[in-house]
């Protein structure tokens, strides 16, 4: 079923972005592989309290300009901040677990050690841990199409139109706001081509690059991205206020961008194309 509207089948990849640690900065990609979990390496890492409860932006800001970078095998985290000497950890896979907290639920977690631990205190300004998703790791994420995903706050993958983010921001000026950038939104992947906004929400079954998605659910924004994420600095009401008067989810909360899981494995690449299979409705 095609959406209602002029509306293309194809749709191209124009950004792709892995978040090793939850809650800081994105990583951009030229490729990538698509696991079962998301994108590589994609939410592997989360800074926790002292009680094992995940630190958020909503909280923590300041997590936004810690930029993490994981080397292609997964064994090296490299952490830089502004005024912080970068830091080299060598990634344990193999040691003690212990339980972590994400939205009251609990999973396991590889602490990564006390060096860790010290930089990411001394950024965030509060006693932080940082911890590894464990490799026996077996989450089931929720929605229309249920997956898996590491430390995400729920589905593998966010995807948004550029179309979208083109709309929300007219809304804004019209309003007398600033524009907001797109990395607001920390989306995974982004894609460019359709005209009408939005079209990302009636999204069904779709192959991209040599991966399979299917969709799981709209995605429900909160004060995260009010945060600028260049800087770390709270800096709303945008985009909440404006999404507040146009984009309310029947199910409550205001929605922007959609969430997938991933039903075939496989790569992809900037410029890959969007193959859509099977549209649906808006919820």
């Amino acid at each position: 079923m095609q959406p209602t509207g002029s509306v293309p089948r194809v749709a191209k990849v124009v950004e792709l972005t892995s978040y090793p640690v939850k809650g800081c900065a994105g990583t951009p990609l030229r490729t990538t592989d698509l696991t079962p979990a998301g994108l590589a390496h994609d939410r592997t890492f989360m800074v926790v309290g002292p009680d094992g409860v995940f630190r958020t932006q909503r909280r923590s800001p300041l997590l936004a300009v810690v930029r993490p970078e994981v080397s292609d095998d997964g064994r090296l985290l490299t952490l830089r901040a502004p005024g912080s000497d970068p830091l080299c950890l060598d990634v344990d896979t193999d040691g003690p677990r212990r339980e972590v907290t994400l939205f009251a639920n609990r999973f396991g977690g590889i602490d990564q050690g006390d060096e860790g631990a010290a930089w990411f205190s001394d950024v965030l300004g509060v006693p932080s841990r940082l911890v590894r998703v464990p490799p026996e790791h077996d989450r089931r994420t929720d929605g229309l199409t249920p997956g898996t995903s590491a430390y995400a706050d729920s589905s593998a993958l966010l995807l948004v139109g550029r179309a979208s983010l083109d709309l929300l921001n007219e809304r804004i000026a019209e309003a007398g706001g600033e524009p907001v950038a797109m990395n607001r939104f920390r989306p995974n992947i982004v894609v460019d081509g359709w005209d009408e906004p939005h079209t990302e929400d009636r999204l069904r079954t779709f192959a991209v690059g040599t991966a399979e998605l299917g969709y799981a659910k709209l995605a429900i924004r909160c004060a995260v991205t009010t945060v600028e994420q260049e800087t770390g600095r709270r800096a709303g009401p945008e985009p909440l206020r404006t999404l507040a008067r146009h984009r309310r989810a029947a199910a409550g909360g205001v929605a922007f961008g959609a969430k997938f899981s991933v039903t075939r494995p496989g790569s992809l690449a900037i410029g890959a194309e969007v193959r859509v299979d099977q549209w649906g409705e808006s919820e």
